[in-house]
């Protein structure tokens, strides 16, 4: 008599999830944020409206959820970037000791990831609705800005102690030097994002308007 297995049913949920995940990143990035729906999400992953509300208490949570998971699995990882960024501990800021090089390489990267399709739409429909939306945007800026900009801040404390910059400058407001004008342009579509753009916000930054002597 042919042996009956049990189903697994660790192997079924994780199944579910990644559906769930895989179908919250398409519908926001198709419709927006507003016009995603539990219902919509469910429909899409083939599951009931009732699995997703027993693992997540809004549709942002899975929209975020989702998003970090895409991040996570993103590679190579670029643990600084400033709008998609998993915030893992063990995430670090290169430090080769050249600070130009090493800013330049971090927002490189930040390019090819805001300009990567897969995390695109996503990344632009929960900005959006974060800027509409106090608790979403709150959540945004704890799950995915800030553990990228703490790196930033990192990495420059690390430069005023070897003297590489100025010991009186806010990391914060200096991390903003590099990260606002890159998602001002991306946002806003202004001009095309590029390498040679961030190149020159990183030289902009550290060595100013002024004429070199």
């Amino acid at each position: 008599m042919a042996e009956t297995r049990t189903p697994d049913a660790n192997r079924r949920s994780e199944r579910s999830r990644r559906a769930i995940y895989d179908a919250a990143l398409a519908l926001v990035t198709e419709v927006g944020y507003t016009r995603t729906t539990i219902e919509g999400i469910a429909a899409r992953a083939g599951v009931g409206k009732q699995t997703i509300y027993r693992w997540w208490p809004s549709k942002a949570a899975v929209l975020l959820e989702a998003f970090l998971d895409l991040v996570a699995a993103a590679e190579p990882a670029n643990p600084a970037d400033p709008a998609a960024t998993t915030g893992p501990a063990e995430a670090a800021f290169p430090d080769t000791g050249d600070l130009e090089a090493d800013l330049k390489t971090v927002l490189r990267a930040s390019v090819d990831q805001l300009t990567d399709p897969r995390y695109e739409g996503p990344t632009r429909a929960l900005t959006a609705a974060g800027i509409v939306d106090e608790r979403v945007g709150a959540e945004f800026l704890v799950k995915l800005l800030d553990p990228g900009l703490r790196l930033y801040g990192e990495r420059l404390r690390s430069a005023q102690a070897t003297g590489d910059a100025d010991p009186s400058i806010d990391p914060r407001i200096a991390t903003e030097l590099f990260v606002g004008p890159l998602l001002h342009r991306w946002l806003l579509r202004t001009l095309p994002l590029t390498h040679d753009y961030t190149d020159r916000l990183v030289e902009y930054a550290l060595h100013g308007l002024r004429p070199r002597g």
